[in-house]
């Protein structure tokens, strides 16, 4: 089979009310400078995510530079040149368009669900290993991250051998070890200068690229297709077996590298300037025009020239191209590029990898120049490489590289297919991708890792595997939260022993998982749709039936389970329990202490304000003891006429924050988050408050509610900065269906009901317990 020579390269905020109570937020992974007048962690990501001011650091890359050129370059290369000929041959046009399209359709699944995570998340440096690690864990993370690693760095050489195949053809003479050190050492020279002194070179090989398609396009209209349509070929081979006859499989297997190279802007994240557009808009842009010249070749090369001229002659598009030194340029070009791709990415990849003591060695390989670049990694990364070139031939262990870039493929498609299936409030990307589409890449990257070479694919599975048990036993310990506990909660028993063991994952696993305590099932006429509203569809539900009467408890059980049963036929998971009790708070607490030791814990309990003033008060109280125990707590004041009205708009109030301290409140998260489970469901609209005392403040306060909207990744919202005070802008604003506020620790009932009253509407007040983020 004939050798495939191109492979990848690949809050601060706080709700209503004065509080002193903060928390710190946590360190941004990225480690990036945040801007001059928001915590880090309001830095917008996914949708404008990783913005980094210019005057702070290295220049940092855009889309067109940093992912779109790279990655056309990658896709455009060596398979176009020299064997997309022998493609045609084989196959015929019509097998040939098959086997592009089938190609392409695996790495554009892959490249949408890669774009689809980028644009929720806080993207760091290290590409693919980044999304994986912050999906499915560091120990996934980086058992794919390090074969992802010596796959580009490997690549490096391979791309170094088909530049110098390319070069001995005009100066035969020259020796091919000198050839391969040379080029080498220039490749070097310009990743160690800068990742963007790389890709303004870049721009000259895309110059000589589009040369020799413009040598090729000449030569069409100069009448070079006179040939017939083979539309589906007889599959004769290669030279180099006789022509002995191949497969429609074989040829695939052959030219399926070419797809790839998706990953090429992708490894510089940490050095683009705003990850969550770049990697999406270039990556898929890439993949389009590359398809395109793709198509457009197979066409030229079908009509220019015979079925045997095709598949003998590996340098045919140099024959029949107008001027023959021009694709010659390109075909020099397109190795080059894709080695400078590769031996920028790598030690980007190795770099982040150190940043999370994935390897030994770690506090060395993660140390930058002034430059910002990781200096040390590519020390190691120039080391391996030349160890390569000396060995002289990487054809026995190709296949393997190839396995390593399609595992990392499949992991990005599994990643979203997990995080679909979940349904965590934290998977809310900016771009959603239907379930097929990463089911399409996973199952096309099984499909073409077995096809392309079966031994090689378990081999790389089991280095995979091996990779990952050698760090579980690390005990890594992340500095953000995965998807994982929401995955373990599918699995019981094992999965509550997994998830203790687990570090930081609550705030992206987090659900509304209600508490909502009773002493009478009839309470919850006026409350039902509104906490079905906050709990649904993901969330759960806990009754707590308080029986405080001389009520029989088989009569009592049997009104709360039928509450529950209520809540479940409308897609809330529900469940019960109940206890006698005299008095209401220490029935409540006694409650609280006996489910603590519940794997599936409520986060937030829910209570709804008496229209009895003494009962209120009692609520209250409650209410203070609950925050005690470490739940977040909801307060529900309906509007005597108003109700809930059409359940359409929802008005949420933040205090007017200092949004440079880097600590947010409390209640802010959970009031976020509510705020958009309820507008979300209702699909409704926001309007988002905040009142300042003087003009500068309130523009100021407007540009960061803007800011915290779209980190925060809420839809259909309106900000509002006010000038004047909290009580007649709050009186004065808009009306609402509901109104969102801050739950005051000093609790105040006149406070409370002066609200109701000052909107119009019933409101929400509410305090997170400080395990919730917004942002996550």
């Amino acid at each position: 089979m004939p050798s495939s020579p191109e492979s990848e390269p690949s809050e601060s905020a706080s709700a209503r009310q004065p509080t002193d109570d903060h928390r710190d937020e946590p360190d941004d992974p990225t480690n990036e400078p945040a801007g001059p007048d928001l915590d880090p962690a309001l830095q917008p990501t996914g949708t404008g995510a990783d913005a980094t001011p210019t005057d702070s650091g290295p220049r940092k890359l855009g889309t067109l530079e940093g992912v779109f050129t790279p990655t056309v370059l990658t896709i455009v290369g060596v398979i176009l040149y020299l064997r997309q000929g022998w493609v045609v041959g084989n196959a015929g046009l019509g097998g040939a368009i098959a086997i592009i399209v089938l190609a392409f359709v695996i790495v554009l699944a892959t490249a949408l669900s890669m774009s689809s995570v980028t644009t929720n998340i806080r993207m760091g440096a290290g590409g693919a290993y980044s999304i994986i690690s912050k999906s499915l864990g560091l120990e996934i993370g980086g058992a794919i991250g390090i074969p992802l690693y010596l796959a580009q760095a490997l690549a490096v050489t391979m791309y170094v051998f088909g530049f110098r195949g390319g070069w001995l053809s005009i100066f035969p003479d020259h020796p091919a070890l000198v050839v391969d050190l040379v080029t080498f050492a220039v490749l070097v020279g310009i990743a160690m200068a800068s990742a963007g002194l790389a890709f303004k070179i870049q721009y000259v090989i895309m110059a000589l690229i589009v040369g020799s398609i413009v040598s090729v396009v000449t030569a069409a209209f100069q009448g070079s297709m006179t040939e017939p349509i083979t539309w589906w070929g007889q599959f004769p081979g290669e030279p180099g077996t006789g022509f002995a006859g191949t497969t429609f499989w074989v040829v695939f297997a052959v030219f399926f590298p070419a797809a790839t190279g998706i990953m090429a802007g992708a490894n510089l994240s940490g050095d683009l300037e705003d990850p969550g557009r770049s990697i999406p808009r270039g990556t898929i842009a890439a993949i389009g025009v590359s398809l395109t010249i793709y198509l457009a070749m197979a066409y030229w090369l079908a009509r220019s020239a015979t079925v045997d001229e095709l598949v003998s002659n590996y340098t045919i598009m140099v024959d029949l191209s107008a001027w023959g030194p021009a694709v010659l340029a390109g075909l020099l070009g397109a190795t080059f590029s894709s080695a400078l791709s590769s031996i920028v990415g790598a030690p980007r990849i190795l770099q982040a990898l150190a940043e999370h003591r994935i390897l030994p060695g770690s506090s060395r390989l993660v140390r930058t120049t002034d430059g910002g670049q990781p200096r040390n990694a590519m020390v190691l990364t120039v080391v391996i490489v030349l160890a390569a070139l000396m060995l002289r031939d990487l054809n026995a262990v190709a296949p393997l590289i190839s396995m390593f870039f399609l595992i990392t493929y499949l992991m990005l498609n599994v990643v979203v297919l997990v995080e679909q299936r979940l349904g965590l409030v934290s998977f809310r990307p900016v771009l959603r991708v239907p379930f097929l589409v990463p089911l399409v890449g996973a199952v096309g990257c099984i499909f073409a890792m077995f096809i392309v070479n079966p031994p090689f694919a378990v081999a790389a599975v089991v280095l995979v595997i091996g990779f990952y048990l050698f760090l579980v036993r690390r005990n890594l310990d992340a500095p953000y939260g995965d998807v994982r506990s929401g995955l373990f909660v599918a699995l019981a028993e094992w999965a509550a022993k997994r998830t203790a063991r687990l570090q930081g994952t609550e705030e992206r696993a987090w659900k509304a998982n209600l508490l909502v305590p009773i002493e009478d099932t009839r309470e919850l006429r006026g409350t039902f749709r509104l906490i079905q509203d906050i709990a649904g569809p993901k969330g759960s539900l806990t009754l707590m039936g308080l029986n405080t009467s001389d009520e029989k408890e088989a009569v009592f059980d049997r009104r709360v389970e039928q509450a529950a049963d209520a809540f479940r036929d409308q897609g809330v998971f529900a469940n019960w329990t109940s206890l006698r009790t005299r008095n209401f708070v220490p029935g409540i607490i006694t409650g609280l202490e006996a489910l603590g030791g519940a794997f599936f814990q409520p986060n937030v309990m829910f209570l709804r304000l008496a229209d009895d003033d003494d009962r209120a008060r009692l609520e209250l109280e409650t209410a203070g003891a609950t925050l005690h125990q470490g739940l977040g707590m909801a307060v529900f004041a309906s509007h005597p006429k108003a109700g809930m009205g059409q359940r359409e708009t929802l008005n949420l109030w933040l205090e007017n924050p200092d949004w440079a301290s880097g600590r947010t409140v409390e209640q802010v998260d959970l009031a976020v988050l509510m705020a958009y489970k309820l507008v979300t469901n209702w699909n409704g609209s926001l309007n988002v408050f905040t009142v300042a005392a003087t003009d500068p403040q309130t523009a100021q306060d407007q540009r960061d509610l803007e800011r915290l909207m779209e980190v925060a990744r809420i839809p259909a919202v309106q900000v509002h900065a006010l000038k004047g005070s909290f009580q007649t802008e709050l009186a004065n604003a808009p009306q609402a269906d509901l109104t969102i506020l801050g739950l005051p620790r000093a609790l105040d009932l006149d406070w409370l009901r002066g609200a109701v009253r000052s909107t119009r509407s019933s409101c929400l007040f509410v305090r997170g317990s400080g395990h919730e983020n917004a942002l996550a």
